[in-house]
């Protein structure tokens, strides 16, 4: 799933090189923070969080199939 995340992510950012994820993991939940550039921070959520909204969904359908939940933050 980080892959997925990553490969996402890096289309959507000006500086692919400043992105950065890291996964916290809890009993039943995956939690992956990412991280960017300040100025791609808003490209990343997207119009009223439309964008992030869906890399949430798609994210969390892809746990679901492993019996897991899976959580998307964008860190600043």
């Amino acid at each position: 799933m980080r892959a997925l995340i990553e490969s996402i992510a890096r289309h959507l950012v000006e500086h692919p090189d400043r992105l950065s994820i890291s996964e916290v993991l809890g009993e039943s939940t995956l939690i992956f923070e990412v991280r960017c550039d300040p100025r791609d921070t808003g490209k990343l959520i997207g119009k009223n969080g439309r964008t992030v909204a869906a890399l949430r969904t798609l994210v969390n359908s892809a746990a679901s199939n492993g019996g897991k939940k899976a959580v998307v933050e964008v860190v600043e």
